[in-house]
């Protein structure tokens, strides 16, 4: 049975309608209303009827997964504006804070450019620790990583002459310190800026968009002084090997 108007009035839906017209499923459409993440139903009878706002909500919930928000965090959302908080501002403060800090782009390389670029250094044992740093992923054609400019690095330096085995053992390293770098800014933004917020329900608007225009501004600025702080222990680094290699 098609969705109805009743009397020229708003289009309704079954349960089985609305799940078909929101492209989930009755089970979907179900556990969202289990867990008040859908507005109750009108009850006719036996019969429940579902409305357009019903399937504003199919979709808005749809678009936030896709975004890549979890339920709670989405059913905190929907709670703040229900209570009349803009929605699109709070939203739009939970985007900032997961969106991605890199713009790397993933290369798909196939076996034979691959054993053109490493020879026998493409061993068993180097794939599984490129697999365990979360850089690639195989197929049968090939594999892909996450980042050209650092597959491009490491081709490089083979190149150079050096071994693919130090090449990941350096890879692994820095990757333990750019997490350790990572989280000193994570905390900056949670302790400094966040403070004790712990639901984004405790927000208003106004603080919402306050705090997403902070986040954009801080966000160059970490990269900044990344940058920077690498650059001059560079420095220190090879100046002090300099010193070395002539006062052994």
């Amino acid at each position: 049975m098609a969705e109805i108007e009743k009397d020229g009035g708003p289009r309704e839906y079954r349960v089985e309608e609305l799940a078909e017209a929101a492209g989930v499923s009755v089970r979907t459409v179900r556990f969202y209303r289990e867990r008040r993440l859908l507005q109750p139903p009108r009850k006719e009878g036996r019969i429940a009827w579902y409305g357009e706002e019903h399937l504003a909500r199919l979709r808005l919930i749809a678009e936030l997964l896709d975004r890549g928000h979890a339920l709670g965090g989405i059913a905190e959302l929907i709670g703040a504006g229900e209570r009349g908080r803009d929605v699109a501002d709070l939203i739009g403060l939970a985007d900032e804070l997961i969106a991605p800090w890199s713009d790397e782009t993933p290369v798909h390389l196939g076996w034979d450019d691959l054993h053109a670029a490493f020879g026998d250094q493409l061993t068993e044992e180097n794939t599984t620790e490129s697999i365990a740093q979360g850089f690639i992923t195989v197929d049968e054609d090939g594999i892909t990583h996450i980042s050209r400019r650092l597959m491009d690095a490491t081709v490089a330096l083979v190149a150079e002459g050096v071994p693919l085995s130090a090449v990941l053992a350096v890879s692994r390293k820095a990757r333990e310190y750019a997490d350790a770098t990572a989280e000193v800014f994570v905390a900056l933004v949670r302790d400094r800026l966040l403070g004790a917020l712990t639901h984004v329900e405790d927000l208003t608007p106004a603080e919402a968009a306050r705090l997403t225009d902070q986040i954009r501004r801080i966000r160059p600025l970490a990269r900044a002084v990344n940058d920077a702080q690498f650059t001059l222990a560079m420095d220190r680094r090879v100046r002090a090997e300099y010193e070395q290699l002539r006062h052994p």
